[in-house]
């Protein structure tokens, strides 16, 4: 047993670890991890440069009520990494305020004009407005 042990340790693997090694393997693993986590923290989040901001109001007419059009927008708006809120209004319409980059705020508009499955958009209008700095998506009621 002894000489076994001895030849694994003269025999290291180029990994660090020897194939049925388990503790050598588990351990391995864990400065991998570690050292993503690290990096992570070490690299921003969002290579898309954070000047240029804008905001847009969208009024979105059609059948968007009753669809699930709001929940999917803010799902599509947080993929996008953009800020703002939505809501219903009482004339059967919805209204979209997001902020951030032109290129971003396009792919939403792009996707407000087709709305969710189930939705019957007649047309969106869209307005430019003043940023407010918010960070986060929201539903309004």
């Amino acid at each position: 047993m002894d000489e076994r042990r001895a030849a694994r340790e003269l025999a290291a693997s180029p990994l660090g670890w020897l194939p049925g090694d388990p503790a050598a393997a588990g351990r391995r693993s864990r400065q991998r991890r570690a050292a993503a986590d690290e990096r992570r923290f070490l690299q921003p989040q969002d290579h898309r440069p954070t000047q240029g901001k804008e905001r847009w109001r969208l009024i979105v007419r059609g059948r968007v009520q009753g669809v699930g059009y709001r929940a999917s927008c803010r799902r599509r708006a947080e993929e996008l990494r953009l800020s703002g809120w939505v809501r219903n209004h009482p004339d059967g319409s919805v209204e979209v305020e997001a902020e951030g980059q032109p290129l971003d705020l396009g792919e939403l508009l792009l996707w407000c004009e087709r709305g969710p499955q189930g939705a019957l958009v007649g047309g969106v209008s869209s307005t430019r407005i003043a940023p407010t700095g918010s960070d986060w998506f929201e539903i309004r009621r």
